[in-house]
C-alpha cells in the first residue's frame, strides 16, 4: 500500500526549542526537573527527551495517512547531544520501510518512519524511529 513511499523524505523545516514550550511540555509530562526550566542554577537548559514530538517535520509527498484510526506501534529516540533551549533545529522525516502482516482482524500495514533533527550546520542532534500500524478497517477506507 505504501511501498512506493520507501526512501521518500520531507524538506527540512526550521523549528525552535522555545523556553515556554519546554516549560509547558515538562509540566504536561509531569517532569519538572530544574534542568528544563531553572535559568539561575543551570548555564543552559535542555528539553525533555521526548520534546521533539512537537516539532514540524514537513510532509512527505505521496504519504497521505488518515488523521484518525492509526495505532502508535513503537517510538525510539537516539541523541548525539541534548536539545538546548532557544536553539534552532532543522527537522525532516523519511519513510524507512513499509510491510504488511496478517492479523486476527485482517491485514495490517506497518509504516516505519525515521525523523531527524540537525543543527543549522547540518550536524545530527537526534533521530527518532516510529512505527505506525494501519489496521484493515483503516486500510479499506483509504485511497492511495
Amino acid at each position: 500500500m505504501f511501498e512506493h513511499t520507501i526512501g521518500k523524505r520531507s524538506e527540512k523545516v526550521k523549528n525552535r526549542v522555545e523556553r515556554g514550550a519546554v516549560k509547558k511540555f515538562a509540566e504536561a509530562i509531569g517532569d519538572l526537573h530544574p534542568i528544563y526550566t531553572d535559568e539561575e542554577n543551570y548555564s543552559r537548559n535542555i528539553a525533555p527527551p521526548t520534546f521533539p514530538r512537537i516539532f514540524d517535520y514537513g510532509s512527505i509527498e505521496e504519504l497521505n495517512l488518515p488523521n484518525k484510526g492509526l495505532i502508535h506501534g513503537e517510538q525510539n529516540y537516539h541523541y548525539e547531544r541534548p536539545l538546548f533551549v532557544e536553539e534552532e533545529i532543522l527537522c525532516y522525516a523519511e519513510v524507512e520501510d513499509y510491510y504488511e502482516r496478517s492479523g486476527k482482524s485482517g491485514n495490517m500495514g506497518f509504516l516505519k518512519v525515521k525523523r531527524y533533527g540537525e543543527d543549522p550546520e547540518g550536524k545530527l542532534i537526534f533521530s527518532e524511529e516510529q512505527v505506525v500500524i494501519i489496521t484493515e478497517a483503516v486500510r479499506k477506507g483509504m485511497t492511495v
